[in-house]
């Protein structure tokens, strides 16, 4: 039976990834080790998630240990290296906002973890698939040069400009803020490029948009929709920060990200990059966001409109899929916004409601 390794394995896109893989046959090593809890606060924990994983899929094996631990992830890759065709990477600290406030923290698991994945790769099994969730936080705030139109609930390019059906990855990473949080992701990103050059090793950087899907714990300072959602039901109070709402991201499920982790492996490219998002079939602004959370919820969403944006936030981003479509033109989305919010509302409603945050 092929192994695979999935690192973050009790989040979003690790755990979608543990449950997808073990459906195709593989024997799954889950390493994660609830640094959530230690970002988000306890509400954010992975534990629940890992212990359900176990529960229900018997050909997944986690493992408690921290990616900044070389020794320790070097022996777990060894121990499973005959086996091993396939490391998905997706643990990371993934907040602006946290970054900021402990910057070696979180360089030391986003770019040191990434190495010392890389390298026990390398040294044990270099001809496994190696894929890395990365982020369009890489092209830093770059894309709030761009000639946006403020339109009613939206800012919008025109649609003659080159990027109106998604950036691609022509755009610089240079001369731009990225916050912190974008310099270590960025990094990782260079260093999974180069361990594919370098070393011949199939390995692939999908720079995502947003990633979205109930798995998201909510938390405050990561995974907007879900939180939006999770206020929507609970009553708390929404904090939108900058450009009047109407900023617009593009988001991908859970479930269309994990399908094109899945198809890379099955063709797998050398330093492959890629920008993975909702692109033009799937965004949506803040303002549209809320009305939507609105209608799914039943109730009206308390919410503010501070004039203060994040450091290296996005007006705009939409990502363009044709590079991978080319590669893999199999490869579908199969949730857009809408229905998107309505898996995260009616897998979570009950939970969040009975917690009575309000």
């Amino acid at each position: 039976m092929p192994t695979a390794i999935v690192t973050g394995s009790g989040g979003l896109i690790g755990s979608e990834s543990v449950r997808y893989f073990v459906e195709q046959g593989f024997d799954v090593i889950g390493l994660d080790n609830d640094m959530r809890a230690t970002f988000f606060g306890p509400e954010s924990s992975t534990r629940a998630v890992t212990a359900r994983l176990t529960e229900e899929l018997d050909a997944f094996h986690p493992h408690d240990l921290d990616i900044r631990d070389r020794e320790g992830v070097e022996s777990l890759v060894a121990r499973h290296a005959t086996a091993t065709e396939l490391i998905v990477h997706t643990a990371a600290q993934p907040s602006h906002d946290w970054a900021a406030s402990d910057p070696q923290t979180d360089f030391t698991v986003n770019a040191n973890g990434t190495l010392n994945l890389l390298e026990a790769a390398r040294r044990r099994t270099p001809d496994a698939s190696f894929i890395f969730t990365s982020t369009n936080k890489v092209y830093g705030d770059r894309p709030n040069l761009l000639p946006l139109e403020e339109h009613a609930t939206r800012l919008e390019l025109p649609e003659d400009h080159r990027w109106y059906a998604g950036i691609d990855l022509e755009m610089s990473i240079d001369l731009s803020t990225h916050s912190l949080f974008g310099v270590s992701k960025t990094a990782a990103d260079l260093l999974v490029q180069e361990y594919g050059r370098y070393f011949d090793m199939p390995t692939a950087c999908f720079r995502g948009g947003c990633l979205t899907g109930p798995q998201h714990a909510g938390a405050k300072l990561h995974g907007f929709l879900a939180y939006l959602m999770r206020c929507a039901v609970t009553g708390d109070r929404y904090t939108v920060f900058g450009y009047g709402g109407k900023q617009v991201r593009d988001n991908i499920h859970a479930s269309d990200v994990v399908t094109a982790f899945a198809a890379f492996h099955a063709a797998p490219r050398r330093a492959a990059v890629y920008n993975l998002g909702g692109g033009r079939d799937s965004n949506v602004s803040m303002l549209e966001a809320i009305e939507l959370c609105e209608q799914i919820a039943g109730r009206a969403l308390d919410y503010t409109i501070s004039g203060e944006a994040r450091i290296g936030d996005h007006r705009w981003w939409i990502s363009d899929l044709e590079a991978f479509r080319r590669d893999y033109p199999s490869w579908r989305l199969t949730f857009g916004i809408e229905d998107a919010l309505r898996d995260i509302h009616d897998r979570n409603v009950d939970s969040w409601a009975a917690q009575g945050v309000s």
